[in-house]
This record gives structure tokens, C-alpha cells and sequence, in this order.
């Protein structure tokens, strides 16, 4: 069950907003000011942020800003609140918030962005979880399977890359038949496929 995280100071917004999102099958946490937020431990579940711009304390984009220092709580971000001005709606896009809405927002409408961000945040976590896998697997590589690996990323032939390295084409294909095991595929079509949904073919592994 998808968890959104409910920052408004008003309690008629929370208390209303709250049984909405649980009547939708959502399991909600509500917070009157953002610092209580910080203050419970941070959790794996998949969900979102429910934020209201203006908060006693600190408002809701310097909120938002502060949460890039605290990636364990970061969630995809939708802004809810009863005043907003252009600056404030672009500041926000900008810094990554995924939608803006202005209250009175009807049910469908809320729930169709909470739905929005809660999906964007499992693909954000499969994509890390599979990119983990991924540097994992490479860490286990010897330098030269590393090296191996890099050059088949750059498009490189086996008999390339074994002039490079200095060895024969014999030991090119057995150091990247153990690269395409610890990475768990079978082709080399698959092993870039991996490596480029994963992101971790920029830059070089060696």
C-alpha cells in the first residue's frame, strides 16, 4: 500500500484531504508543520508528499529544498495549497515537485496527481534498485572484466579491445561471458539494454 505524507497546517484540509486519500486506498500520515516529518524514522515505502506552500516555520519550498539534504525522505512532491502566485508555482516546478494544485481542487483531480507521483516514485525505485544490482555486480568484476565491460559499453569489438588490453581474443570472450554471468544475462544485446535502463553505463567502469 502506497503511503502519501500529508504536510498542511490547516486541520479541516488534513482531517478532509486525509479521508479522501484513505477512502482511495492510500495510507496517509498527516503533519501540521514539517519538521514532524523529519522527526519519524524514515521508511522504504512507496509513496509521496502532499505539501502545502505556506507552513508555520518553514514554507513549503524551502521545505522542499531542505529535503534534497535527506534523501532517506525524499518523495515525489505535489504542492497543495489555497494561495499561489506564478513565481512560487515555477520555483517549485523547478526544483522537481510534480504537480501544483490550487484548492478548491476536486477529488478526481487530486487523486490523478497522487496517483501520478506514487507511480513515478516506484519507477524511480525500481530504476535504483536495479542501478544497486548493477555497480554491485560490476564491484565483484576484476579490473581487466571491468575494462572488458567498459569497451563493450563503447561498442568495441573482442578483437579490438584485446589489442588494447594486450591479450588474446580467447581471454576477451571469457572475461565477458563472466561479466554477462554476474550481471545475470545471457546476450550482449541484453547486457547493454541492462546497463542503459540501469544508467550506469556513463562514465566508465574501470
Amino acid at each position: 500500500m502506497a503511503v502519501v505524507h500529508l504536510i498542511n497546517s490547516d486541520e479541516h484540509t488534513r482531517c478532509a484531504t486525509g479521508s479522501l486519500l484513505a477512502a482511495a486506498g492510500y495510507k496517509v500520515h498527516t503533519y501540521a508543520v514539517a519538521g514532524d516529518y523529519l522527526v519519524m524514522e524514515p521508511d522504504n515505502e512507496v509513496g509521496c508528499l502532499l505539501l502545502s506552500l505556506h507552513l508555520p516555520g518553514v514554507n513549503g519550498l524551502k521545505f522542499q529544498a531542505a529535503l534534497h539534504r535527506y534523501p532517506a525522505y525524499e518523495r515525489p512532491i505535489i504542492f497543495l495549497t489555497a494561495n499561489a502566485d506564478v513565481a512560487s508555482t515555477v520555483q517549485a516546478m523547478q526544483a522537481g515537485a510534480r504537480d501544483f494544485l490550487t484548492e478548491p481542487v476536486d477529488g478526481e483531480t487530486l487523486l490523478a496527481a497522487v496517483r501520478a507521483a506514487v507511480e513515478h516514485d516506484q519507477r524511480r525505485r525500481a530504476n535504483q534498485a536495479l542501478c544497486d544490482f548493477v555497480r554491485s555486480s560490476i564491484a565483484a568484476l576484476s579490473e581487466r572484466e571491468r575494462k572488458v565491460l567498459d569497451g563493450i559499453a563503447q561498442g568495441r569489438l573482442n578483437k579490438q579491445l584485446a589489442v588494447e588490453l594486450g591479450v588474446s581474443e580467447r581471454t576477451i570472450k571469457a572475461d565477458r561471458s563472466q561479466v554477462m554471468h554476474r550481471l545475470g544475462v545471457r546476450s550482449l544485446a541484453e547486457m547493454v539494454k541492462l546497463l542503459i535502463e540501469a544508467r550506469c553505463d556513463r562514465g566508465g567502469f574501470s
